[in-house]
């Protein structure tokens, strides 16, 4: 276990917040590994959540994108009342998403958070051509990142609204019906993150439309 000081803290949409930590010396990792996290605060050291950095290895510092549940009384709430100073434990490593290769990324809300290294990377390298993204939030006021994913994907990145009200945006869900209408052809690398529900659904679309399940990345 590790003490990791805060360095800065900044909402990137109304309840998801961008934490920036001081980084373990030697740590050493690569895209989509997350940590087991916990508030340095009394009663609190001992309950753990993980959370994937969004941050690259190369990088000085840590970055963590953290769904803030305000109206529970959870690990996200302590951390999100968390200032500059404070402190998080890191528990340990692990891998969430390994990178196969060229594919499509289906993302629902902080199910982007996985991938956001994995887009960083394969952007500074100049490899990011050739990559695709269906991102699902209920608003536009959710997306994460979104400047910074249009950047790199340009029109490779594609929002989908499941909230009634956005003007201008194709406002329903990622299901096997959108699936059909949106892919042309399921003999690809798929990588799916998201709510429980919404990676068993569409892991079981994609299968069922006929990819691989050793290409359904989860």
């Amino acid at each position: 276990m590790k003490n990791l000081k805060i360095l800065h803290t900044s909402y990137v949409t109304h309840d998801v917040k961008r934490i920036i930590l001081e980084k373990p010396k030697g740590l050493v990792y690569r895209p989509g590994t997350a940590g087991h996290f916990s508030a340095n605060v009394e009663g609190w050291e001992d309950k753990s959540r993980p959370f994937t950095f969004t941050s690259l290895s190369d990088w000085d510092e840590l970055e963590l994108t953290i769904k803030i549940y305000e109206e529970n009384n959870g690990v996200t709430q302590q951390i999100g009342k968390l200032k500059n100073g404070d402190e998080l434990i890191l528990h340990n490593t692990f891998d969430t998403i390994k990178y196969k290769g060229h594919g499509l990324f289906l993302a629902g809300g902080t199910g982007i958070t996985p991938f956001m290294a994995i887009f960083r990377a394969l952007f500074l390298s100049g490899n990011i051509k050739g990559h695709a993204l269906l991102y699902s939030n209920k608003t536009e006021q959710d997306i994460i990142y979104g400047e910074e994913l249009h950047q790199m994907l340009g029109n490779a990145f594609q929002n989908v609204f499941t909230r009634q009200g956005v003007i201008g945006f194709k406002e329903r869900h990622i299901d096997k019906a959108f699936l059909i209408e949106n892919i042309g052809r399921f003999d690809l690398q798929f990588y799916v993150c998201g709510p429980k529900e919404f990676t068993q659904d569409i892991t079981k679309a994609l299968i069922e439309l006929g990819a691989d399940p050793e290409s359904v990345e989860v």
